[in-house]
């Protein structure tokens, strides 16, 4: 008989929302000492998703004070033309933090533009001198994804020290840097990808899952341990073009014990981590402190 237990939805979007009612106060303390966060937001081509996720970001830094820069180029630049913008970007004292929306357009090389962002205007978490502080535990801006899914779990009250936990992906932007989160949180982690043998399997060992392969609907219900913990990081149309998940969000319930809905999920988190990275960019800019960052920015 197939054990049943009460599925509970964890709330991205109200739990982004409240973080961003504490980042507004922590913008105006930026702005009474002398520095508007700002952040430079630079977009290449005419991605459509990449257009929307701009947008959000945009909306939700005006809701709480945080300055943009908008850089819209044609998906023809080159990588030359692109380096000479984020070099601008690096010398601008106004400028607290540096997004470059990702995909880049092909023919533009996506590592050089990376490595070209200033550290300390990392906000996105990408550089490796931020990776490698987070691979040996000192603050860093961290990958916003991760980190809001690390957020979610403990505003759900996940204990995660000695659970089993598995990573179903693993790109530089969520999959490696959500097991180092996880590792450092005392979990024992798997990660799995393409080619993991039965992933089936490993799901049905796991207390907590963290799916971030893109692939609309590969987690089935039935794979979860009874009570397991899902955070769904996948956003993909389904075979009627509706937004879903890695995860079979319908058939986790009744089995899953908490899961992320997809949309309202990890996605709003993501913004706010971004935000919050560039608020303290600001704050530590108008400190005089060095680069590291230091998130007790948003835990007051």
């Amino acid at each position: 008989m197939t054990q049943v237990v009460e599925t509970r939805k964890i709330d991205g979007r109200a739990e982004s929302e409240r973080l961003l009612g504490g980042l507004e106060a922590r913008v105006e303390a930026c702005r009474a000492g002398g520095k508007t966060p700002c952040l430079a937001v630079v977009l290449v081509g005419d991605d459509p998703a990449s257009q929307v996720y701009v947008r959000n970001k945009g909306r939700k830094a005006a809701q709480v004070g945080i300055a943009t820069r908008d850089h819209r180029l044609g998906a023809e630049t080159s990588t030359e033309v692109l380096l000479s913008l984020v070099a601008e970007l690096n010398a601008d004292e106004a400028v607290h933090g540096i997004l470059v929306q990702l995909p880049l357009p092909a023919g533009i090389d996506e590592q050089s533009v990376l490595l070209a962002i200033d550290p300390s205007k990392d906000v996105d978490g990408f550089h490796p001198a931020n990776i490698g502080r987070l691979v040996i535990g000192a603050d860093a801006y961290v990958p916003c994804t991760p980190q809001g899914c690390m957020w979610l779990l403990e505003s759900a009250g996940i204990l995660l020290e000695g659970k089993r936990a598995l990573v179903v992906g693993r790109s530089n932007i969520v999959g490696k840097p959500m097991a180092l989160l996880l590792t450092a949180a005392n979990a024992t982690v798997t990660v799995a990808h393409s080619r993991t043998k039965d992933l089936a399997a490993e799901v049905a060992r796991a207390d907590v899952i963290v799916a971030a392969v893109g692939r609309a609907k590969l987690i089935q219900g039935a794979w979860l341990k009874p009570g397991a913990i899902v955070i769904d990081v996948g956003m993909n149309r389904d075979e009627h073009g509706k937004l879903c998940g890695d995860v079979d969000y319908a058939s986790a319930q009744g089995r899953a014990g908490a899961i992320t809905p997809v949309p309202g999920g990890v996605g709003p988190m993501t913004i706010t981590m971004l935000l919050a990275n560039t608020v303290e960019a600001a704050r530590r800019t108008r400190d005089g402190l060095p680069g590291a960052p230091d998130d007790a920015l948003i835990r007051e």
